[in-house]
């Protein structure tokens, strides 16, 4: 008995820029064969807010809370970028106190970003534990920014040679009476999570990108990590007090979502090896300065500069062009999740639609990252 095959046909939808999973307002074209993904295309521009020329159109003091708002689950790694392209424009050197500061601010900053990601993906896929487990430890540091900077998300924290203000009484400790507690807490992360059987079905061989095309797209931070790439900002270009901490870069080759997840956690772990390290370094300057004097109108000589940082999302990059005015001839930004999410359709291509849930999780984009 011979069996006639079906013909099927290609269907093209929708997913977003209302779907939850898109984590903001992404849309993404998806061609599909039944539940095989032919093509998917991210259109972007849904959250475009003019930034980069709003920010050519104000001082370079005024610009600092700008920063706050692209990547709005790193702003300090945001204002830590653009201080110190103004800086380096100016030559200005800041006291050692305030880069201990600023390190250790985006450090905590990293763990707080990736317990977003690592709560939310969790949701993505059904874990619901997870992601009140990670927003109960992300409460904490949230307590510790508040008590510094007076906000809970965007902290307009780092000034044009140095910080707003000192830490506030108590923060080294709580600090430390954190970081302490944390690596218990990963460990339950570990136990529900990385070893679940259902887990690991949904990311093992998944979303996969190879080091070539992670290159070729300029992939950077975790993404190409989980690629095999060994870079990393504050290893191979490093700045502030980054060469005289201790820390390794982890990395993965096997290119898959599991890839992603792994350095990530590890990342977390480093950065709490880091703060620590900034944490004993503080508590023996007591008292030294944490801002240089700089004039109050921030007039940079002509010239131009390009300076970047690792942010919890890749190489965050600041490019300012001085005519010597008190505002900037050319403001730009490189933000790294606009860079990561060029991977997508080659990571999406030939799996499952569920799978597009999975593989957008472990690039761990931010919207306002992405349109600026």
């Amino acid at each position: 008995m011979q069996t006639t095959g079906f013909a099927t046909e290609e269907l093209v939808i929708n997913m977003g820029p209302q779907h939850p999973s898109t984590h903001g307002v992404l849309r993404l074209v998806l061609a599909l064969d039944g539940e095989l993904v032919l093509e998917c295309i991210p259109h972007i521009g849904y959250l475009h807010s003019s930034l980069e020329k709003i920010c050519e159109q104000r001082t370079y003091v005024q610009i600092v809370p700008f920063t706050d708002r692209f990547d709005y689950l790193a702003a300090l790694a945001n204002n830590f970028c653009y201080v110190r392209a103004v800086e380096q424009l100016m030559g200005v050197e800041v006291p050692r106190r305030c880069e201990y500061i600023r390190v250790l601010m985006a450090e905590l900053q990293r763990i707080t970003s990736h317990l977003v990601w690592l709560g939310t993906f969790g949701l993505d896929l059904g874990a619901i534990t997870l992601f009140l487990w990670c927003f109960r430890e992300r409460e904490v540091l949230l307590d510790l920014f508040e008590s510094t900077t007076g906000q809970r998300l965007l902290y307009n924290y780092m000034r044009i040679g140095g910080l707003r203000n000192d830490l506030a009484p108590g923060f080294i400790e709580k600090a430390r009476a954190f970081l302490t507690s944390l690596p218990d807490r990963m460990a339950e992360y570990d136990q529900l999570f990385t070893g679940n059987r259902i887990f690991r079905a949904r990311v093992e061989g998944v979303g996969s990108l190879s080091r070539e095309k992670a290159i070729a797209y300029a992939v950077t931070g975790p993404t190409a990590r989980g690629s095999g790439i060994d870079v990393d900002l504050r290893k191979t270009e490093p700045y502030s007090v980054y060469p005289e901490l201790e820390f390794s870069v982890p990395v993965c080759d096997t290119n898959d979502c599991l890839a992603r997840y792994e350095v990530r956690l590890e990342e977390m772990r480093q950065s709490r090896l880091l703060a620590l390290q900034c944490l004993d370094a503080l508590e023996k300057m007591a008292g030294e300065p944490h801002a240089a004097k700089v004039p109050k109108t921030i007039k940079p000589p002509a010239g131009e500069v390009y300076v970047r940082v690792e942010s919890p999302r890749g190489e965050l990059g600041c490019y300012l062009l001085s005519d010597g005015s008190d505002t900037p001839a050319r403001f730009h930004w490189r933000a790294p999740s606009f860079a990561n999410l060029q991977a997508l359709p080659i990571m999406a291509r030939g799996g499952l639609v569920a799978d597009i849930v999975a593989v957008l999780g472990s690039i761990d984009i931010v919207l306002g990252d992405v349109d600026r």
